[in-house]
């Protein structure tokens, strides 16, 4: 066993538990529960053996009359929970990202401001105001110069100088986003169309899309884009076509693969990519080399997210 098969962590989302499933069998070993309303996201830190989730509260995006203002940290060794941060006054925390400097950054979209956390106090070290509505998801350039956040129905994409740490200005998409990713040499953002299958291609430089790509093979908007950690393959998941697609870093070429219901984030896993599916509680694989449905397993009620560590 590898140190990237030591364990396997899932945020099950519509279960409001973490679990902790064996890496091979893929059985449910551990699950952590009493959380309040309702756990969302996940950033894992295996060089630390820590992971953190973000209570986002009992509603969902735009719709959120309850905000939680917690992350809960987790051991991955021990498989527990150790304690939580307290945002407040910032308000329904939701994608945590690791900045190069070491701080973990977090949207907060009720307070439309991105958090910068110190893991050394587990306390809010900086906020950074977004210029949104209340920004969903973020992304953080390679070089760690830039910070992005999609905005959802604002139809924007801002742009925040992360050492400066403020808004720059924002980037206007056609239609509303509902995911964000940025390439290996941080010139191109892939951000998400949450009314159509499509992908729209940003020019980070420019600060203006260039290039609209049509998924194929999926009938309706997608949801999540992630690069691979080697950056030789994209997926992107379709909540409502029941789909994830695999495609090539030129855009030149792409598969869309079903799976289960409601599929959310995913891990890549070697020569597999896993993929949460909320809708129905299951976990599937997709064997990346063959293109094709591998297996699947279940998980919990509905996993939104999981990592290997």
């Amino acid at each position: 066993m590898t140190n990237a098969d030591r364990g396997l962590i899932a945020v099950d989302k519509m279960g409001d538990r973490v679990l902790f499933l064996n890496p091979t069998t893929y059985e449910t070993e551990v699950v952590l529960e009493g959380f309040p309303l309702r756990v969302h996201e996940l950033l894992a830190v295996p060089e630390t053996g820590l992971a953190y989730v973000p209570i986002f509260g009992d509603g969902i995006h735009g719709r959120n009359p309850n905000p939680g203002h917690l992350i809960c940290i987790f051991d991955l060794h021990r498989r527990a929970h150790l304690g939580d941060i307290d945002l407040r006054p910032l308000s329904a925390p939701h994608t945590p990202k690791l900045g190069p400097d070491g701080l973990i950054y977090i949207t907060c979209e009720n307070s439309a401001a991105v958090a910068a956390i110190d893991r050394a106090t587990n306390r809010v070290v900086a906020t950074i105001g977004s210029g949104s509505t209340n920004g969903h998801r973020l992304i953080i350039s390679p070089d760690g110069q830039r910070l992005y956040t999609e905005n959802e129905e604002d139809a924007t994409i801002s742009v925040i100088d992360l050492p400066a740490r403020k808004l720059l200005g924002k980037i206007e998409t056609p239609r509303p986003l509902a995911g964000i990713a940025i390439s290996a040499d941080g010139r191109t953002l892939v951000a998400v169309d949450d009314t159509q299958p499509v992908l729209f291609l940003v020019d980070a430089e420019a600060g203006r899309v260039r290039e609209e790509v049509v998924l194929e093979g999926v009938p309706k908007a997608a949801q999540i884009v992630r690069y691979a950690p080697d950056n030789s393959l994209i997926g992107v998941t379709s909540l409502i076509s029941g789909t994830i697609s695999l495609i090539d870093p030129t855009f030149h070429s792409q598969t869309a693969i079903a799976v289960g219901q409601q599929p959310m984030d995913m891990a890549f896993h070697g020569v597999d990519l896993f993929v949460a599916c909320q809708g129905d509680g299951s976990i599937h694989i997709i064997d990346i080399p063959g293109r094709r449905h591998k297996a699947s397993f279940k998980a919990g009620t509905g996993c939104e997210t999981l990592a290997f560590f």
